[in-house]
C-alpha cells in the first residue's frame, strides 16, 4: 500500500516515462528543486513497473507521461487512484490534446515538455498543498483499528470492523469476517483486554463482535448437550454460549 513519507517539506516521487534520457532530465529537475524539495524515490518506463513500485515505495506525487507501450499514462494514473487516491498525478507529455481527460481524472497539473524546472516547482508547490492538506485532515481522523496477520509468507491487514469472531483453536486464534477466516498468532485473553469494547466473551474459547450479534437459539451439542447458541449476522454457524456467559449475551440480544 501507498503511505505518505511523512518527511516535512519533502516530497516523494516516482517518475514514469518511457524514454530513458527523459527520465533523467526529471531526475535532474527534481534534484534542482528547493521549495518544496522533491526525491526521486523510483522511476518506471512502463504501467507495470510503476504499480509495482508504487507498492514498495511511499509515495507523494507521480510525474507521468501519458503516451507509452502497453496501457498508457491515463490507465495507470486511474490504477494509482484506485490503489491510493492521495497520491498526486502531474502528467508530463509532449502532446496537450488529453488535458481535458487528464483533469478529469482529478490530475493535480499536466506539465508539456520540455518542461521547465520553474513550471515544475510550481506543480510541485500544489503537490505539498495538497499533500499538507490531506495529512491535516487525516491526523484530525480517528484512527481505525487493524489486525496485523502474517499467514503463509504473506502480511495482510484485517480491519476490526470487519471481525466477526475471534475463536480459539490449539495454539491459535481464528479470525472470521464475512467472506472468510484467518490465523492469528495470540491468545483470546489479550484480544479480550485490547477490544473488550467492541467484542464479548461467550465461551472460553470465543469473542464475538457485539454490532454482529442477530439471535440467541436454544442448541444441542453433541460434547455439552442442550444449551445455547448465538448467530450472527454474516455468517451461518452458530457458535456456543456458555452458561456463564447466558446472561450477558441476552442482555446484548435484547438490546
Amino acid at each position: 500500500m501507498i503511505q505518505a513519507n511523512g518527511l516535512t517539506g519533502v516530497l516523494n516521487v516516482l517518475v514514469v516515462d518511457d524514454e530513458s534520457l527523459a527520465r533523467a532530465r526529471m531526475r535532474t529537475l527534481l534534484a534542482d528543486c528547493t521549495a518544496p524539495a522533491a526525491r526521486c524515490v523510483g522511476e518506471a518506463a512502463n504501467a507495470v513497473q510503476a504499480m509495482t513500485l508504487a507498492q514498495q515505495q511511499p509515495l507523494d506525487v507521480a510525474l507521468i507521461d501519458i503516451h507509452m507501450p502497453g496501457a498508457d499514462g491515463l490507465a495507470l494514473a486511474r490504477a494509482l487512484q484506485a490503489l491510493d487516491p492521495t497520491v498526486a498525478i502531474i502528467f508530463v507529455t509532449a502532446h496537450a490534446e488529453h488535458a481535458v481527460e487528464a483533469f478529469d481524472l482529478a490530475a493535480l497539473d499536466y506539465l508539456t515538455k520540455p518542461v521547465r524546472l520553474e513550471r515544475l516547482q510550481m506543480a510541485l508547490q500544489k503537490a505539498e498543498r495538497s499533500t499538507q492538506s490531506r495529512r491535516g485532515l487525516e491526523a484530525n481522523l480517528p484512527q481505525e483499528d487493524v489486525l496485523i496477520i502474517q499467514e503463509r509468507g504473506r502480511t495482510e491487514r484485517v480491519p476490526l470492523s470487519q471481525v466477526l469472531y475471534f475463536k480459539a483453536e490449539l495454539k491459535y486464534v481464528t479470525v472470521r469476517t464475512a467472506t472468510r477466516s484467518y490465523i492469528l498468532d495470540g491468545s483470546l485473553n489479550e484480544l479480550e483486554e485490547k477490544y473488550g469494547a467492541d467484542f464479548v466473551r461467550i465461551h472460553r474459547n470465543a469473542l464475538i463482535a457485539r454490532r454482529a450479534v442477530r439471535a440467541l437459539e436454544k442448541h444441542f451439542d453433541a460434547e455439552e448437550g442442550e444449551g445455547w447458541a448465538v448467530r450472527l449476522n454474516g455468517v451461518d454457524e452458530l457458535l456456543a454460549v456458555s452458561r456463564r456467559q447466558l446472561a450477558a449475551v441476552r442482555e446484548l440480544v435484547s438490546r
